[in-house]
């Protein structure tokens, strides 16, 4: 092998390590992870008397959010969604300054007042929906639609 062609080899493998870096890059940063963080959507209110949303949530692919959920401790009530939570990436769930990284989620269940917050980045476009379980009522359910 000459010189000439490892110094050629050499410059392509560079170019190759900065192209793979420049786009790595770019994809966290579309997701918000290295560029301020998430998105804080309208949270969402656990209560015997009171809507779950206030509305739809329009979220696109890829973005990073974050929503409180608070429970306003008038029941003990659950939110449910597994179709929701197979079509995000959960980056941390946070319970009293606690964080948790879970694989995934179907649920969670409050027996008294508080708030969980939930930090992901929407993956799959499409339609879903939390809600509490054993309602039908559309107040009772907030929907969520990735673009």
């Amino acid at each position: 092998m000459n010189i000439k062609n490892s110094r050629f080899q050499f410059k392509i493998f560079g170019l190759l390590i900065a192209l793979m870096h420049i786009c790595s890059t770019q994809v966290f940063a579309n997701a918000g992870l290295l560029t301020g963080g998430a998105q804080k959507l309208t949270p969402l209110t656990l209560s015997a008397v009171e809507p779950l949303s206030t509305g739809p949530y329009e979220l696109e692919s890829g973005g990073y959010y974050k929503i409180d959920i608070v429970c306003d401790g008038s029941a003990e009530l659950a939110l449910t969604g597994s179709e929701f939570f197979r079509n995000i990436w959960i980056d941390e769930v946070v319970i009293n300054d606690l964080e948790v990284r879970p694989l995934g989620l179907d649920s969670f269940e409050f027996d008294d007042e508080g708030t969980i917050t939930l930090k992901f980045i929407a993956i799959r476009p499409g339609t879903f929906a939390l809600h509490i379980p054993g309602t039908t009522a559309d107040s009772q359910r907030a929907v969520f639609t990735i673009k």
